[in-house]
């Protein structure tokens, strides 16, 4: 017998969801039982039983569908806060991630893709400095459910405070860009977080940094985070209609890689301390001969010692993979940089939840400046 994709969701969020918790909203009743905060129990009796939530059938399909599922509780004497979505970003390549990587993201939960959001606190834990009303954002891990619905789930450590100064949309545009470029830069990169040591700052004046896809979401986030560091000289890859903006972030230089490969740049040039390659493949392979003898080449797309050429002449480089980890204390300081106008979003879309398949061809493009966001619901 044939199942359509409607039955197959319907059975598949029942089985998921409901036998875990049948009863959502009376279990997060429970929970606020004991709360006397008027405002907790306005929220708790107004919550939905089931929400809107995009939703992947079949892992072994990029095809999402929009559709109803039960509202996630949260579960009792953990840091777990439920959150209302107002924003989430696609990120490329998520949708194989399941088929990719049987190992890494669980198939005991449906699949609801898009892991940053920004949003309001509805329900928190008693000692958390996030309470209900709180405006938030957050990137979440890719483990657990994700946040193209209505209501989500985040721990205490994962969130931070909404910048102040930028709109849902704009929020929800930085974690997972902003995070990735932090760690790649100040994690695994060897430099220093320059606007807080004049040490750091003086000692990031003396380095070259390149960075591939310097226009797309985590390159804009590298380029600016960099430039606020104190890094002598930012070399960002990008094509010609994105040379200026790139250069309007911080770029010393932009290299059109429709004019010019990155192997014949390099021969002409000064090598790097640092690459961030966000692409992998060519790209990732012709970065090996931009690196400095002692230098370190990151990648978030793939492990650079599969992409190594065996003409390389540079020693002693430092190859590193990494994958991000969602700090809630780095996006605090990237809202402080944000609010203090040392740097800012970049949203190249925003899309209405029912939209979802022109956001997710959009980022599937490889041609977008900055994120891709989907609007999940008014405030």
């Amino acid at each position: 017998m044939e199942i359509t994709a409607k039955q197959l969701v319907a059975n598949f969020s029942q089985q998921s969801i409901n036998s875990l918790n049948p009863h959502p909203i009376q279990t997060i009743a429970r929970q606020l039982a004991s709360s006397t905060s008027p405002q907790q129990e306005q929220m708790a009796s107004s919550l939905p039983s089931n929400i809107r939530a995009l939703l992947q059938p079949d892992i072994h399909s990029t095809d999402l569908i929009l559709t109803s599922m039960p509202l996630q509780p949260t579960q009792p004497n953990t840091s777990e806060h439920l959150i209302k979505v107002l924003a989430t970003a696609p990120c490329a390549g998520e949708l194989l991630w399941a088929k990719n990587f049987p190992g890494f993201i669980p198939r005991d939960h449906p699949f609801v893709p898009c892991f940053d959001l920004s949003g309001t606190v509805v329900t928190a834990p008693p000692a958390s400095p996030f309470q209900p009303g709180a405006h938030v954002y957050t990137r979440t891990p890719a483990t657990r459910t994700g946040n193209a619905r209505e209501y989500a789930v985040a721990l205490t450590s994962e969130l931070a405070a909404k910048p102040r100064n930028l709109s849902w949309e704009e929020a929800a545009s930085v974690p997972l860009s902003a995070l990735t470029a932090y760690q790649a830069l100040f994690v695994h990169g060897g430099l220093a977080a320059g606007w807080k040591s004049e040490a750091g700052r003086a000692a990031n004046g003396t380095k070259r940094v390149l960075i591939t896809a310097a226009a797309a979401g985590v390159g804009v986030w590298l380029v600016q985070l960099a430039r606020a560091a104190g890094v002598r000289e930012v070399v960002g890859i990008a094509g010609p209609q994105n040379a200026e903006f790139v250069k309007g972030l911080g770029a010393s230089e932009v290299i059109d890689y429709k004019a010019q490969e990155l192997g014949e740049w390099a021969k002409e040039n000064e090598k790097v301390d640092l690459v961030v390659d966000l692409l992998g493949g060519k790209t990732l392979e012709s970065a090996w001969g931009t690196v400095k003898d002692g230098g370190i080449l990151l990648s978030v797309s793939q492990p650079p010692n599969t992409a190594k050429p065996d003409d390389r002449t540079s020693k002693d480089v430092q190859d590193k993979f990494f994958i991000m980890e969602p700090d809630g204390w780095q996006l605090d300081e990237v809202r402080d940089l944000i609010e203090a106008g040392e740097a800012k979003p970049v949203v190249d879309s925003v899309w209405k939840l029912e939209q979802f398949k022109e956001a997710f061809a959009k980022v599937a493009s490889g041609h977008t400046r900055g994120k891709v966001i989907i609007k999940v619901q008014d405030d």
